[in-house]
Parts: C-alpha cells; structure tokens; sequence
C-alpha cells in the first residue's frame, strides 16, 4: 500500500518558507544586476537566464518539500517491517503495551513530541527496553523509519 505523506508541520516553521524566498530574491537580483554590468547584451541574458532558472528550482522545493520524501515511505514500511516488526507489528509494543506507535502514545510517550527527528532520535539511541539501531540502520533508513511511523500513526495502523 502507498501512503501519501502529509507532515503535519509544513507551517510549522514559516520563516523557512519566507526566508527560501526571500534568498532567491536576492540570487536573482545579484545575478541580474551583475549581468547588467557585463559587456555583451548575450552575456545579459545568459546569467538572467541561469539566474531564473536558479531560482525557480529553489523555489520549486521550497514549495513542495515532500515530493522528495513520498518515495522514502515505502522503502520505510520495508526496513519497519525487517527490524521493528517483532516489537511493534501493527504499531503496537509487545513489551511496553501502552507505549504503542499509535498517534496519541507517541504524542504522550515519546520524548520531544510525535515528530520524525524525536522518533530518528529513539531509533537511533534505542530507550530502556528498545535497543539502538544507529549502529545497524543507515540515516536514510533510520529517516525512512520515521517517516513512515509518522504517515501511518497518522492514517492508523493495520492490525
């Protein structure tokens, strides 16, 4: 099954928005304005050029800072299942019951809130009765872990 990723804090952070923007502005005015004190009127329109399609590509993650997160979902339910299934199949806690992956025990339980950099941390660090996986998983699959924690705590676990 595909999950659709949907973070729950793309607002979170505002500024990051405004300040992505505010940056390519700039880009684009520095590279405009440097351009207009080149020789040719070719090299005027070449660095305008580069300078726009700079900034439209910024621009363009800026605004949709999932698009390169959707795929990592699924790679994610992978390595879940591989080596967090024994302890936490269906999103549950075999050994500490009410600590489950359920939206609302990660929001009470887990230290630093329901988010993917606290549930990064645990993976990483293991906590009381759950081991480390930082020296087993990689960051990308530690990320992936997480992410699809996340999206499905969201959407609800399949029993």
């Amino acid at each position: 099954q595909n999950i659709p990723y949907i973070t729950t804090n793309r607002y979170q952070y505002p500024y990051q928005y405004h300040t992505s923007i505010m940056k390519c502005t700039i880009l684009l005015a520095t590279l405009a304005s440097a351009a207009a004190f080149s020789v040719s009127p070719k090299q005027v329109t070449q660095a305008t050029g580069v300078a726009a399609a700079i900034t439209i590509s910024t621009l363009s993650l800026s605004l949709s800072p999932n698009a390169a997160i959707a795929k990592d979902i699924e790679a994610g339910e992978q390595i879940f299942n591989a080596n967090c299934a024994a302890c936490h199949a269906g999103g549950q806690n075999v050994i500490m019951p009410d600590k489950t992956l359920e939206k609302e025990a990660l929001e009470t339980y887990l230290a630093g809130g329901r988010n993917e950099k606290s549930i990064v941390n645990q993976v990483t660090n293991g906590k009381n009765a759950m081991p480390a996986f930082g020296g087993r998983l990689d960051e990308d699959q530690i990320n992936n872990v997480a992410a699809f924690v996340i999206a499905t705590s969201e959407s609800g676990w399949d029993e």
